[in-house]
């Protein structure tokens, strides 16, 4: 294998952006409105440093903005339908049963008259601000990870007030959802529709919604959902009843054999060693399933401990557990590569519709780069696979 097929050097991405266009041809009723989401696409794509709708618009060669800010607002199209493209080439570029993973970004605003915003607490930017909130679900395998779906959290306050809800375009069947409920429907569609995950991975927000963990049991969907330290937790024993406890005293109370060093997968550093311990959680369990409590240690911070509720097919090691517990980070390489190199957070649009077009355009280009990458490390796979076998072969060995 070249180094330029290697590094990417050799692919044809003009002939491939291209071709990555027509497909989304059917989304888009005119051919107007398509050659539009095609500039937006090459905009977000190239070096402009502001993906707003004049830089997009000067990127293209185009005099005003008229046809970028049409495309988010005025034109018709249905963004839920890219996202659905979106999704199906996901799975067809980075392969079957990854994982779905959840979890919120934030997107700091000035005002109060784009949809959604609120002072809410951001995890982005790690206090309270003046921002809207999105819910997003990524796929992720060993071939990559891209974003598949998004909707804006809207907070009460936005939801219950009529003339803010007309003035954005909030359409009337949208009513008030917590994170965790919006979160039970992407993860509810994506199943759905038949994709096929080993797991589904998010952080306590969503670990500690009962419903959201009822509704993946009861299809035996297996997970590995962060929980809070004082999660409420009951144990019946035969010898002291129900017991009520909680997963940070179980922590302390297991023996220092109960741990074992294991990786949560490579990070920029290398592998991300952790200290990790698993209880057996004493429910009743579905017939091939067992429940767990994991819980991942630092290794020089023995006080630094992250909680999860799993729930997994007969015969999981923990070492799997943990694995898919660090897939979790690939949701933040997504929203980092989003949000750095593709304009994830600039956009201007105020309406309901417009931020989640916005959204879905540049998940859409996210997944080109998606695409192309997984390309570039199956080929790296095949290639080193069978230069393995031929330094193995019968007929090598021999000679």
């Amino acid at each position: 294998m070249s180094i330029s097929d290697w590094l990417g050097t050799s692919v044809n991405w003009a002939a491939a952006l291209v071709a990555f266009k027509q497909a989304l041809a059917p989304i888009f009723p005119r051919v107007e409105t398509w050659r539009s989401a095609g500039a937006f696409i090459d905009g977000v794509l190239s070096g402009v440093e502001r993906k707003t709708g004049w830089m997009l618009a000067e990127q293209a060669g185009l005099e005003r903005p008229y046809r970028i800010q049409s495309l988010l607002g005025r034109s018709s199209w249905d963004s839920d339908q890219l996202c659905t493209l979106i999704r199906d080439q996901a799975v067809d570029a980075l392969g079957d049963n990854g994982v779905l993973v959840i979890d919120e970004t934030g997107f700091v605003k000035k005002g109060d008259r784009s949809v959604g915003v609120a002072r809410q607490y951001s995890g982005t930017a790690g206090r309270i601000e003046n921002c809207q909130i999105g819910v997003f679900c990524a796929y992720a395998s060993r071939y990559g990870q891209t974003l598949i779906d998004r909707r804006l959290y809207l907070p009460k306050a936005w939801a219950e007030d009529i003339e803010r809800r007309r003035r954005v375009g909030i359409p009337d069947d949208i009513a008030f959802s917590t994170k965790p409920a919006i979160a039970r429907e992407m993860i509810a569609s994506a199943l759905d529709s038949g994709l096929q995950c080993a797991f589904v991975l998010a952080d306590s927000v969503y670990g500690s919604d009962y419903t959201l963990r009822r509704m993946l049991e009861d299809r035996g969907q297996p997970y590995v959902l962060a929980v809070r330290s004082n999660q409420h937790l009951r144990f019946l024993q035969a010898d002291w009843g129900l017991i009520q406890t909680d997963p940070a005293t179980i922590a302390a109370e297991l023996p220092k054999k109960a741990w074992t060093a294991l990786s949560a997968g490579e990070g920029a550093k290398g592998p991300r060693l952790y200290h990790w311990a698993r209880v057996s959680l004493g429910w009743a369990t579905p017939e091939g399933f067992e429940r767990w409590l994991l819980m991942r240690r630092n290794l020089r911070n023995r006080d630094e401990i992250a909680y999860y509720f799993a729930f997994v097919r007969e015969g999981t090691s923990l070492a799997d557990m943990a694995g898919a517990a660090g897939l979790r980070w690939t949701i933040e390489e997504c929203f980092l590569r989003a949000k750095d190199d593709l304009g994830l957070d600039h956009c201007e649009a105020r309406s309901w519709h417009g931020w989640h077009r916005h959204m879905a355009l540049v998940m859409a280009a996210a997944l080109f780069l998606a695409q192309i990458a997984a390309e570039q490390r199956k080929t790296a796979y095949a290639t080193d696979a069978e230069s393995k076998r031929d330094k193995t072969s019968p007929d090598r060995t021999a000679a």
